[in-house]
């Protein structure tokens, strides 16, 4: 055999799939994000009894973070922050709904990193939940109208809590499934949310297959990915109808442990997704694109316990205090692992302190665009890399949140700061270099400090229509029978 068939042979049996093609100048961005995952839920962050395996090689293979946060402590308003860039005292969704959807919508003219991405040149994707913008007449909120090219997933966060729903949308259009779901008789954010009594289809695995898909079909150029899982959020709902609001098609490794059915599901939930993540970095080695990728992973806000399940079997918060729908760090601090094989550090623990809105000026750097003028965010960039200039800091970060009676807070280096009720409440400060769990105010002490985080929060408020503290809900907000909303 000459040298030339030999060569052409050679080619023959090397599958095209695993050739890597040249590095792009605008890297692949793929932020995956969890629903309700609490900081010390990975086994990266402290956990002992769930398994993580694929993200904690992640963590070791790249740069974990410890002092970020998610842009609220509620699904909508964090989302909002990281789509637009803008912190709690400017973005204009708030908060979570209730009665009127309306609120809960980007505007036309909001501009969003999928925007900025896809004027970069890039391929955008949304698989998984949305959560700002619904189907009703004159909504400017859906996905495809605010810079994803695809979406698929929901639309309604209350939809969205249901694991086996009747549909999922595709674009603009209802997709139905296979599912029959019992209604709860209450309508929350639009939308009457319920449970399955026929299940056929788990939306996680459809929504995981359709972002494979999209990888596969956008790996010859720069893709921008937006991965909005549900897990591990519970069907809250479901909770309420059936006693068990984590809702997963098997319990897997976890199926013979002394647990409760929801600690278990709680487990199965957060293991399925850690199984998935890998299924996607197994794909972009595949495809020859993981340099050319970056993945981050976070949660949306902290964690819950809305599924029937136990939070002591877990300590999902680990050494922090509060839960989702509080501002102290258990509310807010999130998980955030970044893994770009070959273009950052490896096993790095980076203490820089950032939030959702940094995702703007990080992508829109990575991407060689501008950030729109009136973001509140900062590109991560050096951090990422270990090179391209100082990492500059954030002044403080700022948040809000209008149910409860209402509460701001403010983190600027080492100092936390929470007020509540907002505007008018006794500020509590907290030094979080020594005093992780928050169990120690030193307001009395620090005088000068309070003063400046209690300017930093007048300064950070710009008012909103939409959005006044009134009796432990948004004014307007239709209170569910309870007396606490749900979302």
């Amino acid at each position: 055999m000459n040298q030339k068939s030999a060569l052409l042979l050679l080619l023959l049996v090397i599958p095209y799939s695993v050739e890597a093609r040249e590095p792009l100048d605008k890297p692949n961005i793929i932020f995956i994000m969890a629903d309700d995952l609490g900081y010390g839920d990975l086994g990266c962050y402290g956990q002992r009894e769930i398994k993580t395996p694929v993200l904690d090689q992640m963590a070791r293979q790249g740069i974990q973070f410890r002092n970020f946060y998610a842009g609220c402590t509620v699904c909508a308003s964090s989302r909002s922050v990281l789509m637009t860039g803008q912190h709690m005292g400017h973005t204009w969704v708030r908060g979570n709904a209730g009665g009127d959807p309306s609120v809960q919508t980007l505007r036309k003219n909001d501009v969003t990193v999928a925007e900025r991405l896809k004027a970069a040149g890039y391929t955008t994707a949304l698989c998984g939940k949305w959560g700002l913008g619904d189907d009703f007449p004159g909504n400017t909120g859906l996905p495809n109208d605010q810079g994803f090219d695809f979406f698929y997933g929901y639309l309604n966060q209350v939809h969205a809590h249901n694991y086996y729903p009747e549909f999922l949308w595709r674009n603009k259009q209802k997709e139905m499934l296979r599912n029959v779901v019992q209604g709860s008789g209450r309508a929350y954010a639009g939308f009457e949310g319920g449970w399955a009594t026929k299940r056929v289809d788990y939306s996680h695995d459809l929504v995981v297959q359709e972002a494979i898909e999209f990888i596969e079909r956008s790996k010859n150029e720069p893709f921008f990915l937006y991965l909005a899982l549900t897990i591990p959020h519970a069907n809250n709902e479901g909770t309420r109808g059936t006693g068990d609001g984590q809702e997963v098609p098997d319990y897997g490794i976890y199926k013979d442990k002394d647990w409760k059915n929801q600690d278990k599901g709680q487990a199965a939930m957060i293991t399925r997704m850690d199984r998935d993540i890998g299924r996607l970095n197994d794909l972009l080695k595949k495809l020859g694109i993981e340099k050319n990728t970056l993945v981050l992973f976070t949660s949306d806000n902290g964690h819950h316990n809305e599924g029937g399940h136990n939070t002591a079997t877990f300590d999902p918060n680990g050494p922090l205090r509060g839960m989702k729908r509080d501002l102290y760090e258990g509310g807010i601090r999130v998980p955030l692992i970044s893994y770009w094989p070959g273009m950052m550090p490896q096993g790095a623990i980076s203490d820089y302190i950032g939030y959702f809105g940094d995702l703007m000026a990080t992508a829109c750097d990575l991407a060689g665009v501008e950030a729109p003028a009136n973001v509140d965010s900062v590109s991560m960039v050096p951090v990422l890399t270990g090179k391209h200039g100082k990492q500059l800091d954030h002044k403080y970060l700022y948040w809000e949140f209008y149910e409860q009676g209402s509460k701001q807070a403010v983190r600027e280096g080492r100092w936390k700061a929470i007020r509540m009720p907002m505007f008018t409440g006794p500020i509590q400060l907290f030094d979080l270099s020594n005093d992780l769990g928050e169990a120690n105010n030193v307001a009395a002490e620090h005088p000068e400090v309070v003063k400046r985080m209690e300017a930093y929060m007048k300064q950070a408020h710009v008012p909103n229509k939409n959005w006044a503290p009134r009796g432990g809900v948004r004014k307007n907000q239709p209170v569910p029978g309870d007396g606490k909303p749900r979302f």
